[in-house]
């Protein structure tokens, strides 16, 4: 048994590298038109987000309106219509029309289903 330790390992340590030994026929990477880097010459424009978003606080089915927490810097126009969303789905349609207190504003529903927490969207 030890006279085969020797044989063994010297066959193990040259079966390891195994396909090591041959050439490979095939490139690594694949390379394509997207894979290429964008020319030094492009630039990235990148512009802001402006649109509003804002979430519903309260609804009031009998009055008809919702008041809605917009966050600081960033309140509707008067007469601005805005969209609910709940889910990714549009869920119903306002009007902003006051009276606005620090982030909140009231707007009546103009049409649909409106819950507290949808999001509100000016597109």
């Amino acid at each position: 048994m030890k006279k085969l330790l020797p044989i063994l390992l010297l066959i193990l340590a040259l079966a390891s590298p195994g396909c090591a030994w041959m050439k490979r026929q095939t490139a690594w990477h694949h390379t394509t038109n997207a894979s290429k880097p964008a020319p030094a010459t492009s630039q990235t424009i990148v512009t802001p987000d402006d649109s509003l978003a804002a979430t519903v606080l309260r609804v009031n089915t009998v009055g008809g309106f919702v008041v809605l927490n917009f966050a600081i810097g960033q309140m509707p126009k008067l007469d601005q219509h805005l969209f609910l969303y709940r889910g990714g789905l549009k869920t119903a349609e306002v009007k902003v029309v006051g009276p606005q207190q620090d982030t909140s504003i009231v707007a009546d529903i103009l049409s649909g289903d409106a819950q507290a927490g949808d999001t509100v969207r000016d597109h």
